[in-house]
């Protein structure tokens, strides 16, 4: 490892692989990222996972989502997505209702109360995207988002 990411885990050893060192280096952005992100959303009592479903419950519209369609669109697997879900609800940011064709399926919807909420984040997160990454430039972005892209496509 001869990179930034080396002298940031302080280590001394160089890792075997190439690949090594990629993948902590994207860990450790990773990682960096989503600490302004989570300061962000601290005002509003959020968690990333917690924002994420909101974000996803926007997108669907007023139709909703089953819960299984939500954590198959999660950015970050959450094993515990009932849960998750519980605390939105009892902050009165989702609500639930049974399918009434199927009453196994719970369909989860945003309310007008979360969408206030994450209209109020819209921009602040934005901006702070923008601050993150906006340095590199379109050109370095779209290199960036085809490598990460290709990253994940060999194993989906």
């Amino acid at each position: 490892m001869t990179g930034q990411a080396r002298k940031e885990i302080k280590q001394r050893k160089p890792l075997r692989r190439l690949e090594d060192e990629a993948f902590v280096n994207i860990q450790r952005t990773a990682d960096a990222l989503m600490q302004g992100v989570a300061t962000s959303l601290k005002g509003k009592d959020l968690s990333p996972p917690q924002y994420n479903v909101l974000r996803i419950l926007r997108g669907a519209g007023d139709g909703g989502l089953a819960c299984q369609e939500i954590a198959e669109r999660m950015i970050s697997r959450d094993p515990d997505i009932t849960r998750l879900l519980d605390r939105l609800e009892e902050r009165d940011l989702v609500t639930r209702s049974r399918d009434r064709a199927d009453r196994r399926v719970i369909t989860i919807r945003i309310t007008e109360w979360g969408l206030r909420v994450l209209g109020e984040l819209d921009e602040p997160i934005q901006k702070l995207h923008v601050g993150q990454l906006g340095h590199l430039g379109p050109e370095r972005l779209r290199s960036l988002i085809d490598l990460l892209d290709s990253a994940r496509r060999a194993h989906a």
